[in-house]
C-alpha cells in the first residue's frame, strides 16, 4: 500500500509541477462557474435553487478533460523506457496503474472539492435538494473514476499519446452514446445488455438521488476490468 501512495503521491504532484492541472483547473472552473451562475442558471431564471446546470456542464467538461489526464500516463514511459526502470524495483504492474488511478481521480476529487462554494452559496439563496447535490457530486466521481481507469487502458495500448487520446475519447463515446443508441435500435437480451452497458443512464440515476446496488456495481466493474485490461496489456508486452 505504501508503494501505491508513493506512486500517487508523485503522479499528483507532476500535474501541478506541470501547467496540466491550473490549465486543468481554470477551464473547468471557468466553463462550470459560467453556466451555473450567468448562462441559464436555474437560480435567476426560474428562481429556484439548483445546481443542475454545474452537473450538466461538469459531466461534458470531465468526460473531454479525463482522456487528456490520462493520455501519457503509460504512453510517454512506455516511449521513454522510464516504466522498464521504475519496474526494475520491487513494484508490481497492478501497483504502478493504481498509483497513477489515484492520482488522477485525486484531481479530479480536488476539481471538484474548489466547486463547494457554488453550492454553499446556492443553499442560502434559496431551499435546495441537499441530498441530489450529494449524489450528483458522487454520481460526478464514479463517472471520473470510470473514464480514467478506460483513459489507463487505453495509455497502455501505445506509446503515442495522441492516440492514447483519441482511443480513450472513442471508447468513452461508446459508453456516453452509442450503447444507449443501440439499445434503442435491439430488443430483447442484446438491448438489455446495451441498456446496462450505457453509462448515462447510470449516472443519471444516481444524480436523481436513486441508490441502486446495479449502478455502482457497474462503475466498480467498468473500472476494475480497464484496469486489469491496463495490466494485462503490460504483461504482454513483457516489459519486466
Amino acid at each position: 500500500m505504501n508503494k501505491v501512495l508513493i506512486i500517487t503521491s508523485k503522479e499528483f504532484r507532476g500535474y501541478f509541477d506541470s501547467l496540466m492541472a491550473y490549465i486543468m483547473l481554470f477551464i473547468f472552473l471557468g466553463l462550470t462557474g459560467f453556466f451555473t451562475w450567468l448562462y441559464g442558471t436555474d437560480v435567476f431564471y426560474t428562481n429556484t435553487a439548483s445546481l443542475s446546470p454545474f452537473f450538466q456542464t461538469a459531466y461534458w467538461t470531465l468526460f473531454l478533460f479525463i482522456p487528456a489526464l490520462t493520455m501519457k500516463h503509460i504512453a510517454e514511459e512506455l516511449k521513454t523506457g522510464t516504466i522498464e526502470l521504475l519496474l526494475t524495483k520491487p513494484i508490481s504492474y497492478w501497483q504502478v496503474i493504481i498509483g497513477k488511478f489515484l492520482a488522477t481521480w485525486l484531481l479530479i476529487v480536488v476539481s471538484l472539492a474548489l466547486t463547494i462554494p457554488w453550492y454553499i452559496t446556492i443553499a442560502n439563496l434559496g431551499p435546495i435538494d441537499h441530498g441530489t447535490v450529494i449524489t450528483g457530486y458522487l454520481g460526478l466521481l464514479l463517472m471520473s473514476g470510470a473514464y480514467i481507469s478506460i483513459g489507463i487502458f487505453t495509455s497502455s495500448l501505445t506509446q503515442n499519446q495522441i492516440v492514447a487520446f483519441l482511443l480513450a475519447l472513442i471508447g468513452g463515446i461508446f459508453f456516453q452514446i452509442l450503447f444507449s443508441m443501440l439499445a434503442s435500435v435491439f430488443d430483447g437480451t442484446l438491448g438489455n445488455i446495451f441498456e446496462y452497458l450505457d453509462l448515462r443512464g447510470h449516472y443519471d440515476n444516481i444524480t436523481r438521488g436513486i441508490i441502486d446496488s446495479r449502478d455502482f456495481i457497474y462503475f466498480l466493474s467498468v473500472i476494475f476490468i480497464s484496469l486489469a485490461g491496463a495490466e494485462a496489456s503490460l504483461l504482454k508486452k513483457n516489459l519486466k
